[in-house]
């Protein structure tokens, strides 16, 4: 198991950032009133959960200041940039983590404190799984190296039983041993990869 460090996490929050933007501009207006596959939400509502969350939350986490309940009100999507917005405030996240000392120390989440590689690690994963969430409502793949999906199946595994406690994760879906490792992670985390 990697430890959680910025050189382990960071390079591919960088490149998660990337394929994040690049889904998100492939979003058609049309596909937004569907249903997203997670829970009763429909696309809309997923795309302004991880928009806000992982642009504006991760930037947030790491100024270690409180992401303002304006932002999570918002439909983002009824801006007709907004996936151009979306990149831009997902650059500046990922700036914001690029920092050696953001990673040092705790972060306070409101109900605990977590040392800053996890958050950030959590934070990236669901930059991730939702980006996939995204893709696969919209026709689309959400792609990850081989490194991404060791890491993404390390943080699910070290957090599916408590996000599957507070309904964040559904039961893990049955695949194959000779599923890739993205797909295990993403069927540990609830979703059918097939």
């Amino acid at each position: 198991m990697n430890e959680l460090r910025k050189d382990t996490v960071y390079p591919y929050l960088v490149e998660s950032a990337a394929e994040a933007a690049r889904v998100a501009a492939g979003v058609k207006p049309d596909r937004l009133d569907a249903a997203s596959g997670c829970g009763d939400w429909d696309v809309r509502t997923l795309v302004n959960h991880w928009t806000v969350y992982t642009s504006h939350g991760m930037e947030h986490r790491a100024l270690r200041t409180r992401l303002p309940e304006e932002l999570t009100a918002r439909d983002l999507t009824t801006e007709e940039d907004w996936a151009s917005t979306y990149a831009a405030d997902l650059d500046r996240a990922v700036a914001a983590w690029s920092d050696p000392a953001v990673w040092d120390g705790d972060i306070d989440l409101g109900f605990a404190q977590q040392p800053a590689p996890e958050v950030a690690a959590l934070l990236w994963a669901e930059l991730v799984l939702h980006g996939w969430d995204v893709a696969h409502a919209t026709g689309q793949e959400f792609a990850v190296s081989d490194g991404a999906a060791a890491l993404l199946l390390q943080v699910v595994e070290a957090n599916a039983e408590l996000y599957r406690q507070y309904e964040g994760f559904a039961a893990p879906v049955p695949v194959g041993a000779d599923a890739s490792t993205y797909a295990k992670a993403l069927a540990l985390s609830g979703r059918d990869p097939r």
